[in-house]
Order: structure tokens, then C-alpha cells, then sequence
């Protein structure tokens, strides 16, 4: 081990102490043991900072010699202690990525105007790595502390995480914007496009929040938890997340709303809170036709009609179904279509499209009331894709076959489980009171419908106000929504979001606050690892990179794989060790 003295642009001089190894191809390499700080802040305290810090790490030098042959005496007679003897490390990445973020900084210095005795940051950390790793409710996350290997005892309590939740909750706006401002530079993260989509997360519970009303009857504060057209069609009240993210899926910001009100309205006010705190000039936002609203269209980009927009603009989704007749009739005209071989993901695709740059009408509202008539200039393009005529036709089928069976046996259906069949019923009426089917008219398939919509099958839509990009280019930046749609995956699945068992309005926003840096945390890794590994993956490893306690003060780690291998050369440390002394394990995940 040896001092390392880095010249930084500033003028000042870092010091860290570094052991030189070579990498499996010969090839001589460095990995960071400790880092020190800066030169000129040691010398008021040695009088040769250098030659002290040099003696140092010949002193670790010599101290890891003396530690490489250490013999232990096993008593076969010892008996077990209670509690984990299993201690995951595997947290290690993502606690380091949590200090990269500045988050603990900024808590300790909030604490310092705070009247709490315990550790804001600390709570965040266990809830944040649990949710990644072992994902819980909270009383479980507590009860299952001590599984980490350095476990979180210091003064954290159950209660302390609940009134912790308060504090996430009303600090989250100003450490989302932290976090931009401590990873735009050093994972240049690229704002040119935004991806927005919204999500919905169920609640066990019978009733909707109730809504906070006036003396004069206005409200004042909306209920959260609403009943809403949830994705899975499940009854529950929901919770409505908007999510931001950047062009390579890392989040950006996020907001959340009542389950009962459209996501059309929940873009504007997150891309205009977001752009002020994080400074950001110009974003192409990419979403989905559900976000597809000509409010949505003038505010980002207005009429668009000048050589260059100085506002924001935008690639939506456009349903060919749900379009006008005019638009329908060019999608189904033959003409200018064009046919392309391109490489997609390392295979080749037949890639069917027209395009055309055109003034569109659309009403947008003004001042709250009037719809007024604007003409928008928009790029329109389309294409036709084998594959989504065969999922279409698949999807549909299946409706079919639901409807039929409803057709067969009406009492066994109601409005709330019919689930899009009901629409290929003719003569179908539903009682306004009890959601049941009601008797009297004969029942059929509407046969009209199946065939108009057959008209469109394979056909997908995109518009966007950027007119000088090509078809191909349209069509990549909008795939990349299926970032945004698996990060939502992940929330789901891999961190167990849903269902969600707080139940104030603090302590909601304050357990999907936690959920929100978890997700930025993975993606982080995801990008310092070269995008090699999902996130289950990524979990998976650090789930079983543990270690056991084989004497007081040793500990042998009982797992590796290629992942923690990379881990290992991202974070420039050293994770190939067999064994291990607890003081260095510690030293290695303080960082």
C-alpha cells in the first residue's frame, strides 16, 4: 500500500491510500483502500502531512502481512448463539451510491434545527437497502435489522421509523433536486429527452380517504387514497405515482395524486416543478397516448410553427382507433409507404412506415373554461408492425371469448368485472345501481365493431413536434418508454411497493419517497455496471454476498459470482477475500 496524490482542476491536492494489484490479465492496477481528504487541510494539524500519511500506509502495509496467517482454535463444544450469524454485505454498492447522492450530508445538517434523537439518515438507509434486498413491511424491516452486517442499532426504533416517514415526506422535493445536482456531472445524465408515464398502486382497505373541506364547503386538501381504473382491475382505492425519468431511465423526479384523477393532468405540473428546481432548460418529453391531449400538446411545445421552438417539445403515442377520420383514411392509404430492413437490438426488422408534416386543429383550454381552436405544426408518422397485429388479434380473441361467456351466463358478470369484453356486446346495459347485467334484451357480438378495429390492427402512431427527426429516430426515442414501464416492474415486483400497509397521508409519501431513491440507487448501479445485469440480477448477488462469523473478530464470506466480481472493479475495492477481520469489513462499508 502506498500514497496516492492527486492534482485536482482546483488546485488542491487529494490524498487516499492505494494498494497496487494486477487484474486476471496481468494488467497493473489500483484499488482504493482509504481516502484521506485534502493536503492543505492537514497542515495546521502535522507538520509533513505527506510523510505522516506515508507512514501510514506502510504501517497498513506491514499490519495486512501480520494479518495474513491467523490460526484459530475451534471448540466443538460451543453451542450456537441466538439470532443471525448470517450478515449481508451485499449492500455495500448501494450504500456507497447513497453517499454519492449527498443525502446523509443534507440530513445532518437539517438535524441540527431538528428536535429528534435519532438518525434520520440511518432510517432512511435501512429502509432503502431493506426495500432493495429484502423488501417488508416496516415492523418487519425493524424486526430484521440485525441481518445486515453492520446492523442498524443506533438508535433506531420502530417508532423512529414511522416519524421518520414525516420528515422524508416533507424534505422530498428538495432531495430529488439534491440528487440531480450531485449525478448530472458525474453520470452525465442526459436531459435532452424525458420519459413520463404514470402507475397506480393498490391499498387493502373498504373506503376512500375522505377529502379535507372548508367552512364554506371548498376543499382544501384531496384524499390520497382513492377508487380509480387500477391496472390490474382490482376494487381497491389506489394511489396515482407520475414518474420522470431521463433519457437513459434513471429517475428524475416523481409526484403522487389521488387514485380518481386522470394521469392527462398530472404531466404539467411535474415537468414545470421539476424544470425550475433542477434548472433545465429544454426536455423532448416522451409518454404514451394516455398523456396524448391537446392541452398537453400546447404546453409543451405551443403552435410549434416557427424555424426553431425555443419551449419544450414532445413524441406521444397516438391511438389510430381513437384518431379522426381523416387520419384514419392516410394510415389506410397505401400510398408513401416505405420499406426498410434496419437492425434493431442485434436483429433485423422489416420496418413499414409514412410520415408527414402537417398544421393540426386541436381546442385547448383557456383561462379554466373556454376551448379554444389552435392549429399546431406536428410531425405525423406511422407504422405497421406483423408482431403488434398478432398481439392485437391475440388480445382481442381473448375479449371475444370473455364476451361470449358473458353472453352465455350474464348473472355471473357485473359492470366492474367485464374488464374491456363488454364493449363487443351488443344491446348490453348495465344496472346503475348494482353493476349487475340487466334482463331483457337479447345479447350478441357485434360483429361491426370486431371488423372496424380488425381495419387498424398492426398499425402503431406517433406524433411529435420535432419535425426534422427521421421516422427511425421517432420510433427509437418512443421505445424507450419501456424503461420507464419496467422500472415500474421493479418498484412492483422486485421491491414489493404494493400493497402498501401505512395508512396517513405523510407516512404514504414517505414510504414511496423511499421506494423512489431505492429505484434511482439500482439504476445508478445498473449504469456503473455497463448496463451487463437487470436488476434482478444485481439483486439476486447482493442477496447471497455474505458473510459468517467463524471466530470473535474473523468472518468468511461464503459467496462470489461474476456481478459481485464487477462490483468489486466499479467501486475499486477489493471483495475477492475469503476471510476477513470485522474492523476492515466496517471500514470497507463506511467508505
Amino acid at each position: 500500500m502506498f500514497l496516492k496524490k492527486s492534482k485536482y482542476k482546483n488546485g488542491r491536492t487529494f490524498l487516499s491510500i492505494v494498494e497496487a494489484y494486477r487484474d486476471e490479465n496481468g494488467k497493473p492496477k489500483q484499488r482504493l483502500i482509504q481516502k484521506i481528504g485534502y493536503l492543505d487541510d492537514f497542515t495546521d494539524k502535522y507538520d509533513d502531512p505527506i510523510a505522516h500519511f506515508t507512514d501510514v500506509a506502510k504501517n497498513m502495509t506491514d499490519e495486512a502481512k501480520n494479518d495474513s496467517n491467523i490460526s484459530l482454535a475451534i471448540d466443538m463444544n460451543a453451542t450456537i448463539d441466538d439470532g443471525y450469524n448470517l450478515f449481508n454485505v451485499g449492500y455495500l454498492p448501494f450504500k456507497y451510491i447513497y453517499n454519492e447522492l449527498g443525502i446523509n450530508d443534507f440530513f445532518i445538517n437539517k438535524q441540527r434545527n431538528l428536535n429528534i434523537d435519532f438518525s434520520l439518515s440511518r432510517n432512511l438507509q435501512l429502509l432503502v437497502f431493506s426495500r432493495i434486498l429484502f423488501p417488508a413491511s416496516k415492523k418487519s424491516t425493524y424486526e430484521n435489522r440485525n441481518r445486515f452486517f453492520a446492523p442498524f442499532n443506533d438508535g433506531i426504533t420502530k417508532d423512529s421509523i414511522y416519524k421518520s416517514l414525516d420528515y422524508f415526506y416533507r424534505y422530498k422535493e428538495e432531495i430529488q433536486a439534491l440528487i440531480w445536482k450531485n449525478t448530472k456531472d458525474t453520470y452525465s445524465r442526459d436531459i435532452s429527452k424525458s420519459y413520463y408515464d404514470c402507475t397506480n398502486y393498490y391499498f387493502e382497505i373498504e373506503y376512500n380517504d375522505d377529502d379535507i373541506i372548508d367552512e364554506n364547503g371548498e376543499v382544501i386538501e384531496k384524499g390520497l387514497r382513492k377508487r380509480g381504473p387500477e391496472k390490474n382491475h382490482r376494487p381497491d382505492p389506489i394511489v396515482e405515482m407520475g414518474l420522470l425519468m431521463d433519457a437513459s431511465g434513471i429517475p428524475l423526479a416523481y409526484d403522487l395524486f389521488p387514485g380518481n384523477e386522470s394521469e392527462k393532468l398530472s404531466l404539467r405540473p411535474l415537468l414545470k416543478k421539476t424544470k425550475a428546481d433542477f434548472e433545465i432548460q429544454r426536455t423532448i418529453v416522451v409518454a404514451d397516448r394516455g398523456l396524448n391531449t391537446s392541452d398537453n400538446i400546447y404546453y409543451l411545445a405551443g403552435r410549434n410553427d416557427k424555424e426553431s421552438n425555443s419551449m419544450d417539445g414532445y413524441v406521444y403515442g397516438q391511438s389510430v382507433r381513437g384518431a379522426d377520420k381523416e387520419f384514419k383514411e392516410w394510415v389506410l392509404n397505401e400510398k408513401d409507404y416505405k420499406v426498410e430492413a434496419v437492425k434493431e437490438d442485434g436483429e433485423d426488422i422489416i420496418f413499414i412506415h409514412k410520415s408527414r408534416v402537417c398544421a393540426k386543429e386541436i381546442k385547448i383550454l383557456r383561462d379554466g373554461k373556454r376551448k379554444v381552436k389552435v392549429n399546431v405544426c406536428q410531425k405525423q408518422m406511422v407504422y405497421f408492425s406483423f408482431k403488434y397485429l398478432m398481439k392485437q388479434r391475440n388480445d382481442r380473441n381473448k375479449m371475444i371469448k370473455k364476451a361470449q361467456e358473458m353472453i352465455s351466463n350474464p348473472a355471473a358478470y357485473t359492470r366492474a368485472t367485464t374488464y374491456g369484453a363488454a364493449g363487443y356486446v351488443g344491446n348490453l346495459e348495465f344496472d346503475a345501481a348494482t353493476g349487475e347485467i340487466k334482463n331483457g334484451k337479447a345479447l350478441f357480438i357485434d360483429q361491426e365493431k370486431i371488423a372496424e378495429e380488425e381495419k387498424y390492427d398492426g398499425y402503431y402512431s406517433i406524433v411529435t413536434s420535432e419535425i426534422e427527426l427521421d421516422d427511425y429516430e421517432i420510433r427509437k426515442i418512443y421505445r424507450g418508454l419501456s424503461k420507464i414501464e419496467d422500472t415500474f416492474k421493479v418498484s412492483k415486483t422486485n421491491f414489493g411497493a404494493r400493497p402498501t400497509y401505512v395508512w396517513t397521508k405523510e407516512h404514504i409519501e414517505g414510504h414511496f419517497f423511499t421506494c423512489f431513491i431505492a429505484l434511482v440507487i439500482m439504476r445508478l448501479l445498473e449504469r456503473k455496471l455497463g448496463y451487463k445485469y437487470t436488476a434482478n440480477q444485481i439483486i439476486t448477488s447482493a442477496k447471497k454476498y455474505n458473510c459468517i462469523n467463524i471466530d470473535r473478530n474473523i468472518y468468511q464470506f461464503i459467496y462470489k459470482d461474476r456481478i459481485i466480481e464487477d462490483i468489486s472493479k466499479a467501486f475499486n475495492i477489493n471483495l475477492d477475500k475469503k476471510y476477513e477481520k470485522r474492523e476492515k469489513i466496517k471500514k470497507l462499508l463506511k467508505y
